[in-house]
């Protein structure tokens, strides 16, 4: 057990410092954006633009291919061996890619309809300019159906680089696109570096890392048994919405109507607060699936549940703190990341306003990012999707009033709560149907990083003091950040429980590991 916790937290580390940079790449890639084109109806076009190919990732299962394709790739080595497993790979290469392909050309055809349709309110120019951008980003689905395919087989056999690497490359190429082009094409650099990022970082990567090390047999097959249980095993994640996606789907629909910049407000505040969610949770949950998978195909499900647990523990208490943290330092970040050029003090402190309202959500988005493994890693998709998609479907009028009468704030508190209702939801289910991690812990590790993070955010909240410009919000953020974690850190020692404490003592020795190019995971 204590290998495969080694594992687990090593491919978390280095998936971590991955969001990690992936996520401080978003945040300069928010900041050329505000700097360049601001909270205008030009960025809200640019936001509106990638709901179409959102809808067509959804549907193709794009975020969730490791997550179905893992626990059957493992099953088809254990039974097989490797030829099994690369002939599984080709199968399902082959014949989602080419599928791809053709759902991209069809909607690039259908783009003009369906702005005109989803966003009634925009002016005609905006739909205009919003059909261009959606038809320029949508091939990237391609890039990101054919190499998620082949991170999902390289996490399998223990390679998490070319995983780690896609999100950065996919930035990148975003914040490259926009400064290259962005003043003579306006957003419409921006749409280009997206499609560049997506093809370098999302496919090419892996395929020279798949290169010598995987075969992939590519064939045309959608009636193979083993294509068909891919697809009943992934048909849940396509036909159903959650609200990790559908969060932002109805921000869109809904800022729309609150007026002209709110969709830009919201992403803004948005891309702040997924930092530490990305770099907490879903660096976690990528992490643990492939141990959590060969542990449960061995039949060692107590040993499984004991793992996500622990992984559980350590980030609901990192989410807590991070929610803190973000409440507590709003002002002087945003300042710091936005307030230049074309984005203006005004609206910076409308996303700071957001951002404190989309912090609470903070743990929610943590949980749920790793509680559904639990359930993905014993080829239990069903469960979990019709959770989401029922809870959203009952959140809708909620984001509908909320909108209505709060403005854009409404809106992220609409979210901030389905979220956290959705991953508590969740854990309650895992544990019923499976018999996944018990209650009692998380409770009394919630109760302790509450006590550890509010005195922390109330010092570093004392310390903010408005400074003015970029240089004070720096001197803001300096204090408030050294003040916080001197507070959490006698905090952790004193109330905090087991696995935080023991998160904290490793994580200096395992940083060090990776640094002197220690091994990784195998």
């Amino acid at each position: 057990m204590s290998g495969t916790v080694r594992r687990v937290g090593l491919a978390a580390l280095l998936l971590g410092a991955s969001q990690l940079l992936s996520r401080l790449l978003g945040v300069v890639r928010e900041m050329v954006l505000a700097w360049l084109v601001g909270a205008s109806p030009e960025t809200d076009a640019y936001r509106a633009a990638f709901q179409l190919p959102d809808l067509l990732n959804h549907f193709l299962a794009v975020g969730a291919i490791a997550t179905a394709f893992i626990p059957l790739y493992q099953r088809a080595r254990a039974k097989g061996g490797r030829e099994a497993a690369e002939e599984f790979l080709g199968l399902v290469w082959g014949t989602l890619t080419p599928l791809a392909i053709l759902a991209t050309a069809a909607l690039f055809v259908a783009a003009p309809a369906f702005v005109s349709l989803y966003f009634p309110d925009f002016s005609e120019e905006q739909q205009r300019l919003t059909v261009r951008l959606t038809r320029i980003v949508l091939p990237a689905q391609i890039f990101f159906v054919a190499g998620g395919i082949l991170r999902g087989a390289l996490m399998a056999e223990g390679r998490f680089l070319a995983q780690a690497l896609a999100p950065v490359v996919y930035n990148l190429g975003i914040i490259a696109g926009g400064l290259l082009g962005g003043r003579a094409l306006g957003v419409e650099g921006f749409a280009w570096g997206a499609l560049a990022g997506a093809g370098v970082g999302h496919l090419a990567i892996p395929m020279l890392d798949a290169r010598g090390r995987l075969r992939v047999p590519a064939r045309i097959a959608p009636f193979d048994p083993r294509f068909t249980q891919y697809v009943l095993l992934a048909l849940p994640l396509l036909v159903g919405v959650t609200v990790v996606a559908g969060d932002e789907w109805l921000d869109r629909y809904f800022g729309q109507f609150v007026g002209g910049g709110a969709i830009a407000l919201l992403f803004f505040a948005r891309a702040l607060m997924q930092a530490p969610v990305g770099l907490v949770g879903q660096a976690a949950g990528t992490a643990a699936l492939p141990s959590l998978a060969r542990l449960i195909e061995a039949g060692r499900g107590d040993e499984a549940d004991a793992l996500l647990e622990r992984v559980l523990r350590v980030t609901l208490f990192l989410g807590v703190a991070a929610a803190a943290a973000l409440f507590a330092v709003a002002a002087p970040l945003v300042t710091l990341v936005y307030v230049r050029g074309a984005f203006l003090p005004d609206a910076g402190a409308e996303v700071a306003s957001l951002l404190r309202v989309f912090s609470l959500g903070v743990p929610g988005w943590v949980l749920q990012s790793v509680a559904v493994r639990g359930f993905y890693a014993r080829g239990d998709t069903w469960r979990p999707m019709l959770l989401g998609s029922a809870i959203l479907l009952l959140a809708i009028p909620l984001y509908a009033v909320l909108g209505a009468r709060a403005g854009t704030a409404g809106l992220a508190a609409a979210g901030a709560a389905t979220v956290s209702v959705n991953a508590a939801l969740t854990l309650l289910w895992l544990r019923v149907r499976h018999g996944g991690p018990a209650w009692r812990p998380l409770l009394e590790t919630a109760l302790r990083s509450v006590a550890i993070a509010l005195p922390a955010g109330a010092v570093a909240a004392l310390v903010v003091v408005g400074r003015p410009g970029a240089l004070g919000a720096t001197l803001d953020l300096a204090g408030a950040g050294l003040g916080f974690a001197l507070v959490a850190g006698v905090g952790l020692w004193w109330v905090g429980d087991a696995p935080a404490r023991e998160w904290l003592a490793r994580l200096p020795r395992g940083l060090s590991s990776r640094l002197r190019g220690g091994t990784g995971p195998r």
